[in-house]
């Protein structure tokens, strides 16, 4: 009896569902109409080495990347390699367009036919950096160079420049070598490197670490920066430079190029964007101006 109602019921809702002065739609199935999705311009990538936390690479090169965009009108897009290995692979894959490294990262990339076209003026007011060793100001132990012999030491990353390579010259200037230290390690984890090393030492983990010139600044909200003393500086070597991958298009490089060398710092707005980038300003270069680099690499046996 109930399967009876509930059948009567169906068939009414369906009988008021089609009422004699509805119209009737017809479906032809035969017409259809191809969807297409709309295709998404092709991004120019640009990635920071990874030096410092993913973080501040994007608050340092945010409004950079915003000014080349509108300049040039490329979709310029910047994306962030974990790691210095992992930014050189994604170059050579052809993955990063618009390489921003180190030196001695630079010159890695040149093998697989990168090529670099403009570098930056320094904080400094000139085209060249320093690596710095630090350590603790109240231990007792370091208070020159030749005190570090049989300690332990915290670096950037193997392919850090100023973080290591140039560091690691410096020590080799003085007769220590590499395995004249009692521990070398090296900041590990994606990006933030920089203040990884500066905070190992200022926790006593570490005797001594190597960092740029200029890192210390972007930990001086986080410790007293009192507490750390710089125990040496590196001989100065060409600056952080500008690369495009094989084969990218000259005329976007040659966009891209145009409006850095543009920016002045006499101009309020645009020196806003190269102090946020820890910059002055941006000039060419040439793959001749890294052999100084290339020698240091050449003297310390290091690929």
């Amino acid at each position: 009896m109930r399967l009876c109602v509930l059948l009567l019921l169906a068939a009414l809702l369906l009988l008021s569902g089609c009422g004699d002065d509805e119209p009737v739609i017809r479906v032809d199935l035969s017409k259809r109409a191809k969807l297409v999705a709309p295709l998404r311009k092709e991004a120019i990538t640009y990635a920071y080495l990874p030096q410092y936390s993913h973080t501040i690479s994007f608050k340092r090169h945010r409004a950079l990347l915003e000014y080349l965009r509108e300049t040039t009108g490329l979709p310029l897009r910047q994306i962030f390699p974990d790691t210095f290995d992992e930014h050189i692979k994604m170059v050579e894959r052809g993955e990063i367009d618009v390489s921003f490294s180190n030196p001695f990262v630079y010159i890695q990339l040149a093998r697989s036919g990168a090529t670099a076209f403009a570098r930056i003026i320094e904080p400094s007011g000139k085209p060249d950096f320093r690596g710095q060793i630090i350590c603790r100001r109240d231990n007792p132990t370091i208070k020159t160079i030749e005190d570090c012999r049989n300690k332990r030491w915290i670096a950037v990353d193997p392919g850090s420049a100023g973080g290591f390579l140039f560091p690691l010259g410096l020590f080799f200037d003085h007769g220590i070598n590499i395995d004249d230290f009692a521990e070398v390690d090296f900041a590990l984890g994606p990006g933030g490197k920089q203040e990884k090393v500066v905070l190992a030492v200022h926790a006593g983990a570490y005797d001594i670490g190597t960092i740029r010139k200029g890192a210390l600044n972007v930990v001086a909200g986080k410790i007293d920066l009192g507490d750390i003393l710089v125990l040496a500086e590196t001989r100065p070597y060409p600056g952080w430079v500008y690369s495009a991958r094989k084969d990218l298009d000259p005329t976007v490089i040659s966009a891209i190029a145009e409006a850095m060398f543009a920016l002045n710092a006499d101009n309020d707005d645009q020196r806003r964007i190269l102090e946020a980038a820890g910059m002055r300003g941006i000039i060419p270069a040439r793959d001749s101006d890294y052999d100084p680099v290339r020698e240091l690499a050449y003297k310390l046996d290091i690929d």
